[in-house]
């Protein structure tokens, strides 16, 4: 039973790119806010992104201008594209709703960006 399902991943250099996908269950997806959040070693989640089902969107000042959040309503698809990665960015990245996530969360996916 797919709540949510991270991919996208990877090790990158600084000022690489990644596109994040992650596909969630209907009764979690139609018609809620989604965001992308991540969680780097010894720190809180923090949420990055969030979209309404209309498509507005927020971003927190650390990313805004490198990542785009986006969605696809028809496949239950959020998408996370990040740009000129830095290494403040290495981190494990998770879909749920914005602002109220659901209590249980998928198994996110590592972005490490490094030399």
């Amino acid at each position: 039973q797919v709540q949510f399902m991270e991919s996208g991943g990877g090790l990158v250099q600084p000022g690489g790119s990644l596109r994040l996908s992650c596909l969630a269950s209907r009764n979690i997806f139609s018609g809620y806010d989604m965001a992308w959040y991540r969680q780097a070693p010894g720190k809180e989640r923090e949420m990055v992104a969030d979209i309404t089902n209309g498509g507005n969107t927020y971003y927190d000042d650390s990313v805004k201008g490198r990542f785009t959040i986006s969605r696809d309503n028809a496949k239950n698809m959020l998408y996370l594209q990040m740009n000129n990665l830095k290494p403040e960015d290495t981190a494990v990245y998770f879909c749920n709703r914005g602002w109220s996530p659901a209590p249980s969360w998928g198994q996110g996916t590592q972005v490490t960006v490094s030399t």
